[in-house]
């Protein structure tokens, strides 16, 4: 019975040592991927939000609808193949607000962030409006896309 519960600790031991080791290891400052990226000495740099919220138009056509809403995804994944967009998804609950989704956009500019959420067909149709806010984050953020692509099945 004392060897096992000695080997057992041993092993303990061994694994909260090598956990610990990690979490004490601190990843090496990679200079030529912060510059890429646009980082700042904090690892950090300037986006754009873009809030979508509820337009003034609604429309009643399934069919037009369902085509404006196609647009909007293709719109979408155009701004993210050209590096413009970063994140984009919806939000799963109605809100005080009526904001209905978000987009973090790769600029520091309001004038160019609205330029690229005028060409979504949703806005153009009234759809959705929005409202445009700077925001400081991760220069990282953008790496993230990459690899949604490696865990999507399927597109929306």
């Amino acid at each position: 019975m004392k060897v096992k519960f000695y080997v057992i600790l041993s092993i303990l031991t061994f694994s909260l040592s090598s956990a610990q080791k990690k979490v004490n290891e601190k990843s090496k400052f990679n200079q030529e991927l912060a510059t890429s990226l646009g980082a700042d000495r904090y690892g950090m740099k300037g986006y754009t939000i873009v809030m979508l919220t509820t337009g003034a138009t609604q429309i009643a056509d399934e069919t037009k609808m369902a085509e404006l809403m196609k647009g909007h995804m293709t719109n979408i994944g155009k701004l993210a193949d050209e590096g413009k967009v970063i994140v984009a998804g919806p939000f799963l609950e109605k809100n005080k607000e009526n904001y209905r989704g978000m987009f973090i956009f790769n600029t520091q500019s309001k004038e160019e962030a609205e330029q690229w959420v005028k060409t979504d067909p949703a806005v153009q149709a009234g759809i959705f409006s929005y409202e445009i806010f700077p925001w400081y984050g991760s220069a990282a953020l953008p790496l993230y896309l990459k690899h949604h692509k490696e865990i999507t099945k399927e597109n929306l």
